[in-house]
């Protein structure tokens, strides 16, 4: 009989807090909405996930893919072609993470009035 230990991301030494940081950063959240859509190309990724450089699209991709959310396939042409999509395990991410980018979308117009009022106090 395995032991499953009982983790807590409010417990300091808990390694699903990696975990909370990589799904909590902005660009993981854009990319697997983007990517829940279907297998995509980097170029058209970093098209979709405006304001995103190279450079960080790449090492979020490494680190989605390390944590086994993201599957890479690299396809021998010339040029080469690269694809990106959701694991099993990266899909079960899209809905919760499709879900805030919704509401983001939703609220936005209430965040602002609280900010400004907020900044009218101040």
């Amino acid at each position: 009989m395995s032991y499953e230990p009982d983790w807590n991301v409010l417990t300091q030494t808990c390694p699903s807090r990696t975990s909370l940081a990589r799904i909590a950063n902005k660009w993981t959240a854009m990319i697997v909405i983007v990517l829940g859509k279907g297998r995509t190309r980097f170029r058209d990724l970093r098209h979709a996930v405006e304001g995103i450089s190279g450079k960080v699209l790449t090492e979020t991709l490494r680190d989605l893919e390390r944590d086994g959310l993201v599957a890479r396939h690299v396809f021998a042409e010339v040029p080469p072609r690269v694809e990106y999509e959701l694991t099993d395990l990266g899909r079960t991410l899209y809905g919760p993470l499709s879900a805030i980018g919704q509401w983001a979308e939703a609220h936005i117009a209430e965040v602002l009035d609280a900010r400004e009022s907020y900044d009218r106090q101040r």
